[in-house]
């Protein structure tokens, strides 16, 4: 059903214009929450992955091009379109390839359901920059990570731009929130790697930590780093041997070689 937008206050069209990222989530009502995925390219991955559509939201160019093959698979839903400069006013940003599309939001799986018959792992632990969020999604699914568990401190998977930087890699790795502390992840077989700086720290190239047969890789915030108490917790604490006076590196980077580096074999 395609609706020609000629104003900002068309009904139905609040879903991309007037709803902040948290009134999306909708905490209170999982069930309701949706999330917005832009580009054809990311939305055709989230269609190929399943997530269901509630409306789209492209310009009438690409009704014809770019966003035909996607409309053809949404079924009997909102197709919102109008002129790009009313719809760059309507969402407050030039849309990505001209289309946007709101998706149901999947209820959250069980931590151990999530790791079932995982071997490598990672815990994003309070990183809120959502373009970080975006990077470590896509080097987890380039490099193997079988799963993703992430603190409530930390920026949500389906935030729009998180989606976007990720490439549609939040719907290709199983993904939920971790609740409880870190060692409850021994319960289902893991032993938890930190990666921080400290003086007992091991390298990433270590035998010994290469080789355990299910690992849980923890990333900890842009700039503090991850809590002493998740440091001290952890069975390893890992560092990335670093050169010409560097002490760091960015969280999405570290996170790349550290999937890259402990792999499993």
């Amino acid at each position: 059903m395609i609706i020609e937008i000629t104003s900002l206050d068309e009904p139905g069209v609040q879903l991309f214009s007037t709803l902040t990222e948290a009134q999306l989530r909708n905490r209170l009502e999982p069930l309701k929450g949706i999330f917005i995925a832009e580009s054809p390219k990311v939305i055709q991955v989230a269609l190929d992955e399943g997530y269901q559509p509630v409306a789209l939201l492209c310009e009438r160019r690409h009704i014809d091009g770019d966003a035909k093959h996607i409309i053809d698979q949404c079924g009997d839903i909102p197709i919102y379109t109008g002129q790009r400069e009313l719809l760059a006013r309507l969402t407050g940003y030039q849309l990505t390839r001209g289309v946007l599309c709101a998706f149901r939001r999947p209820q959250a799986k069980p931590v151990a359901e999530t790791c079932s018959g995982a071997s490598r792992i990672v815990v994003i632990d309070g990183v809120v920059d959502t373009t970080n969020i975006g990077a470590i999604f896509r080097s987890a699914a380039a490099m193997g990570i079988d799963a993703v568990l992430l603190t409530r401190n930390s920026c949500d998977p389906l935030n729009r731009r998180a989606v976007r930087v990720s490439m549609g890699s939040v719907f290709l790795v199983p993904w939920t929130w971790l609740d409880a502390p870190l060692p409850s992840l021994h319960e289902l077989g893991f032993k938890t790697a930190a990666m921080a700086l400290s003086d007992d720290s091991v390298s990433i190239d270590d035998p010994t930590l290469m080789s355990e047969p299910r690992l849980a890789i923890v990333m900890g915030t842009e700039g503090d780093g991850l809590p002493k108490q998740t440091i001290a917790e952890a069975d390893y604490v890992v560092r990335i041997p670093m050169h010409h006076r560097v002490d760091s590196l960015n969280v999405a980077a570290a996170a790349a070689v550290a999937f890259w580096q402990l792999r499993h074999s």
